[in-house]
């Protein structure tokens, strides 16, 4: 187990500092500082780890495997008569528990250091862009946004924004034009609008407020995609968004894909036991192996965005959609093991 964990932590640092500084160099010509492109690069890095961790656990596992092999501990392992599965039991209660901590401590904590700033690539997007619409006594006000962000004082600021706002009867009354609408202390605002009223004709106005029944938290709570909801809370959402009669298919195929990290993250580690296996005391083919691992990666991935697309999309149980590629691997590379060690 601490073989692997080593080998896990290790192939985490590399693929991390790779991913941070790429990020890094792309955030930096747009951020204010170096300080805030480090911040971040340091969110996205929490938001990418789920992502990638499948596969560390794969090179992992296959590292410390290599590296049990080149000091021959695998051949006496062999020779003292464990099976493949005995020997392996380790790396898949550790796979387990990492997928326990990614799920439970690393999920929770990404979501929250990612709500204190975000951005629009946090929120559900319509035709590429953010959508609001209230209604209150005074008539309709519908708002059309490209960017968003907090603000200082803990506020939404919506970037090129498009504001609407219709009567009771639904008539048009005025749009509202700004490079910046401002959500908070119940109410929009915006410097500079541009007003445009029933006749047509634009008029500049330095201050425009509106008063609303929306607050930041409950717009972010509302807009954000499934992944910015910590596993803790996902599954009240989803039984807010049902009586709402909203569609959490989503949101679901998002908790059952925390949930069965650990399934999938062992199903990981059988498969680098699977392509472990070897007779051979020296010219371990760990380069080999190791590319072909990572093309069956790609391709796990690929069949797990493809599963995941039916299930949000109905196409399949959402449950299904989630449990149907870790099982399939898990078994293929169980069955490999069996074979090739009655060969």
């Amino acid at each position: 187990m601490r073989r692997f964990l080593s080998a896990l932590l290790l192939i985490l640092l590399i693929v991390c500092g790779v991913i941070f500084s790429i990020t890094f160099i792309e955030k930096l010509p747009g951020s204010a500082d170096a300080t805030d492109a480090l911040w971040t690069s340091f969110v996205l890095l929490l938001e990418y780890i789920p992502l990638f961790l499948p596969l560390a656990t794969f090179m992992g596992t296959l590292l410390a495997f290599y590296n049990l092999t080149r000091s021959s501990e695998s051949i006496i392992i062999s020779g003292a008569g464990l099976s493949p599965y005995q020997s392996a039991k380790p790396f898949l209660i550790m796979a387990a528990l990492v997928g326990l901590f990614a799920t439970f401590v690393m999920n929770p904590y990404a979501v929250s250091v990612a709500s204190k700033n975000p951005t629009h690539e946090h929120i559900e997007l319509t035709d590429d862009a953010i959508w609001l619409r209230e209604t209150t006594d005074d008539g309709t006000l519908t708002l059309r946004a490209e960017k968003v962000r907090r603000d200082k004082s803990g506020g939404l600021i919506f970037g090129r924004a498009t504001a609407f706002i219709l009567s009771e009867d639904s008539k048009f009354k005025q749009r509202i034009e700004a490079t910046e609408i401002l959500l908070a202390d119940d109410e929009f605002s915006a410097r500079n609008a541009t007003l445009y009223g029933v006749d047509g004709i634009p008029v500049q106005q330095a201050r425009w407020r509106m008063h609303s029944l929306m607050t930041p938290e409950n717009v972010l709570e509302r807009h954000l995609t499934p992944k910015q909801i910590t596993v803790w809370r996902l599954p009240g959402f989803i039984r807010n968004m049902e009586r709402t009669g909203l569609n959490p298919r989503g949101h679901l195929v998002q908790l059952w894909t925390l949930l069965f990290l650990p399934l999938t993250l062992i199903a990981m580690a059988t498969l680098g036991v699977a392509f472990s296996q070897t007779r051979q005391r020296r010219n371990f083919s760990f380069g080999t192996k190791f590319s072909i691992g990572i093309l069956a990666c790609f391709a796990l991935y690929f069949i797990i965005n493809v599963f995941g697309a039916l299930g949000t999309s109905g196409g399949l149980p959402t449950l299904l959609a989630v449990l149907a590629p870790p099982l399939i691997v898990l078994f293929g590379a169980a069955i490999f093991i069996v074979s090739y060690d009655t060969i």
